[in-house]
């Protein structure tokens, strides 16, 4: 039975989580309002929690967290024909304006205006209901799990990355960072043909590089205190067999930036995810006259589509990123495992297990 209140993980400042009731929404001509099932914890969750917010994005007013998320359509707005009350989607909680001009060009992506959770300006979905666009939800077949569901919000982002990095069939690809989202972007290098793969992070991340291993990664570099540049790169490119054709830099570390320009081929390309250092130095000369190619990823590009055909047709398998299980009433509990970085992707049940009808895997 869907629940008749609405609770919302919301931040109000710093380390100050509440669980609110807000109104149930009702969806305009063009929306669905969602029965979130399962929802995870992304890092940027965590830096409004903790540090009220990273960058431009600062908390202005109380916020509800959480965007990696799934469940069941309950409310269809009049004007939507391809999903109907009782559908089970994921929910994309990326959406442009749809009349600015980097909309229009289709970059809704980065639109300033767009509708995008969470930041300052919008509710993330870890709530009992949400409401958004119904061109967003994407509708799940039956096999794939509410947790898969959430995970195509992920695995969305390692898809834009590789493709901003034109990862193609036989390249070998280099990930700095194997935290959740260096990780699917190993997932997704690998489902785009990358044959030779290394990721590296700090040694003292082994949870996170065995995670790697098991899906599938060529190499593991622990990073140590006493490794230089350089030790680095003849490292990788021992792994790699030379150096390499793309790089996914999930760090946003300078160290990683560094080493991602030293250890590419001529003419690689390097596509920066990871949002860590605000200034950096660089290499820049190398790069320049080796024409290393540096690209950025923002979020996602109509992405989706291919995140959920490649788990929903079996070709990747997300299930192994999953390493905790919280109910909504333990959600404190669960944003503390999450910043301790206990685990690899928190989930968190807004409809208890116990109940749930809707598939859920357990690690």
């Amino acid at each position: 039975m869907a629940p008749n209140k609405n609770l919302a993980a919301t931040v109000y400042g710093p380390n100050d989580l509440r669980l609110d009731e807000r109104p149930i929404p009702e969806p305009a001509f063009n929306e669905v309002v969602v029965e979130v099932d399962t929802c995870g914890i992304c890092g940027t969750d965590i830096h409004f929690l903790k540090d009220g917010g990273f960058g431009a994005q600062r908390l202005v007013k109380p916020i509800v967290l959480g965007h990696e998320s799934a469940g069941v359509v309950r409310k269809v707005g009049s004007a939507v024909t391809h999903l109907k009350v009782g559908d089970r989607v994921a929910i994309e909680p990326a959406a442009g304006c749809r009349t600015c001009d980097l909309c229009k060009v289709g970059k809704y992506n980065i639109c300033l205006d767009g509708k995008h959770c969470t930041t300052q300006k919008h509710d993330g979905n870890c709530s009992n209901y949400y409401a958004q666009y119904a061109d967003c939800c994407f509708k799940l077949p039956d096999h794939v799990t509410m947790e898969e569901g959430a995970l195509l919000e992920p695995l969305a982002v390692g898809v834009y990355a590789g493709r901003r990095a034109d990862i193609r069939l036989g390249q070998r690809v280099i990930i700095f960072g194997a935290g959740p989202i260096g990780l699917v972007c190993l997932i997704a290098a690998k489902a785009m043909g990358a044959t030779r793969t290394v990721i590296l992070d700090l040694e003292h991340a082994k949870h996170r590089l065995e995670v790697a291993k098991k899906l599938g990664v060529t190499g593991v570099i622990g990073i140590r205190k006493e490794d230089t540049e350089e030790d680095l790169v003849k490292r990788i490119h021992e792994i790699l067999g030379g150096p390499a054709d793309r790089v996914l830099e999930c760090s946003g570390s300078q160290p990683g930036m560094r080493v991602a320009i030293k250890a590419t081929r001529n003419a690689g390309r390097i596509c920066l995810v990871g949002l860590g250092n605000k200034d950096v130095q660089l290499p820049m000369v190398d790069a320049i006259s080796r024409e290393i190619e540096i690209t950025t990823a923002m979020r996602y590009n109509h992405d989706y589509p291919a995140a959920l055909e490649i788990v929903a047709s079996g070709y990747v398998d997300v299930k192994p990123l999953v390493s905790h299980h919280f109910d909504l009433q333990d959600v404190h509990e669960a944003f503390r495992v999450a910043s301790q970085g206990e685990g690899i992707k928190i989930m968190i049940h807004l409809v208890p297990r116990d109940t749930n009808n809707h598939g859920k895997f357990t690690n």
